[in-house]
């Protein structure tokens, strides 16, 4: 049987799932993950997998369609762009702003321009916005000549960001003398009142500033470069993930991947933005913390405890995801796997273990 590369695979994929709109699940406003999983699994070596299990991904859960367009949204005018941020009904405005965009120029200068425009709402879709558009800009870096389905992607990506766009309060200033782990341990938890619930909790994230620690927190970092910022994220949200198995299982996921995912898009950005982007992921972090966890859990512990562990190698992981199947899973442990590669640590395997067995497989959620 001939082995399928990543680009035929990740083509095929995206054809497949063209009709697909940005969210789904009855009554939920769920990212659609399919062309994200689908490419990351591309990546893992496994593009074989791919087709069999983008129908999959169809049939596990309806998507709602697309919003209709409404009237043209003028990228030169700001008075037009700007009042339609975090308008959902305009996302299929925004995305016939970003293919326009893409048909007239280059695809890293239309992500140059939007990008600082975007980043203020990071938080987009619980940073899926960011993250569809990552995952786009892998493949069409991974290519001389896009396709019109990887363009359409990144279109697609960009246009959920900025459908979705939501903007935390504060600013982070950088300006602090913590490290990143240091500013986790020294962050206050709430208690939650009662049961903790999914509502309380997207209550938190809507406005973390009425928690203790958030204007505080916005200032404790200490500056650093950008690349080793990310690799303090992603080791640090791994034992934060490790350390809170009380948590309803995905939310806390995106502290890895959002980062992992900023880290595909630097190398296509002025150096200037990179400074600015790590500080509103750490602002995102924050919010994270705030909404979804009471306490510090078994934070402390996790690296320690990942040591003692015996843990299964990223490619025995990787095949083990491929077997659960879902979307989630695919995309934690393709991004632990490449975060894991540039700095070691036992934390990013333990977290994947966790979250295998932690998430549902695809068609029993």
């Amino acid at each position: 049987m001939p082995v399928i590369g990543y680009r035929d695979a990740l083509n095929d994929a995206l054809e497949r799932m063209a009709d697909l709109g940005y969210e789904r699940g009855a009554g939920a406003d769920l990212a659609n993950h399919g062309p994200m999983g689908a490419e990351a699994l591309a990546v893992l070596g496994h593009g074989d997998a791919v087709a069999a299990w983008v129908e999959g991904y169809r049939t596990a859960m309806p998507h709602h369609e697309v919003p209709a367009r409404g009237f043209p949204l003028d990228p030169a005018d700001e008075t037009s762009w700007r009042p339609a941020l975090g308008d959902f009904s305009r996302a299929g405005d925004w995305e016939q702003l970003f293919v326009r965009e893409l048909a007239d120029a280059a695809w890293r200068d239309v992500l140059v321009r939007w990008w600082p425009r975007l980043l203020p709402g990071l938080l987009a879709g619980l940073t899926h916005g960011l993250i569809r558009t990552a995952h786009a800009v892998r493949s069409l870096a991974a290519t001389p000549l896009p396709t019109p389905h990887q363009l359409t992607e990144l279109s697609r990506g960009l246009a959920y960001w900025a459908a979705r766009f939501a903007h935390l309060p504060g600013q982070v200033r950088m300006r602090g003398g913590l490290d990143l782990p240091g500013a986790v341990a020294a962050l206050p938890r709430t208690p939650f009142p009662g049961e903790r619930g999914r509502a309380e909790a997207a209550r938190r994230l809507a406005r973390p500033d009425e928690l203790a620690g958030w204007s505080e927190a916005l200032d404790a970092l200490a500056p650093a470069r950008a690349q080793w910022l990310l690799s303090e994220m992603t080791t640090e949200f791994a034992g934060v993930y490790l350390g809170h198995p009380e948590v309803f299982p995905i939310p806390l996921v995106h502290g890895v991947t959002a980062p992992a995912a900023v880290r595909l898009v630097l190398p296509h950005l002025p150096v200037e933005l990179h400074e600015p982007t790590v500080a509103v992921l750490w602002q995102v972090h924050v919010a994270f913390l705030l909404a979804f966890t009471a306490d510090r859990g078994g934070e402390a512990d996790a690296a320690r405890e990942a040591a003692e562990t015996e843990l299964p190698s990223f490619g025995e992981l990787a095949a083990r995801a491929v077997e659960h199947g879902d979307e989630h899973v695919l995309k934690f442990t393709e991004a632990c796997g490449r975060e894991h590669a540039l700095r070691p640590d036992p934390r990013f395997a333990a977290a994947v273990v966790a979250a295998q067995r932690r998430i549902k497989p695809m068609g029993r959620a």
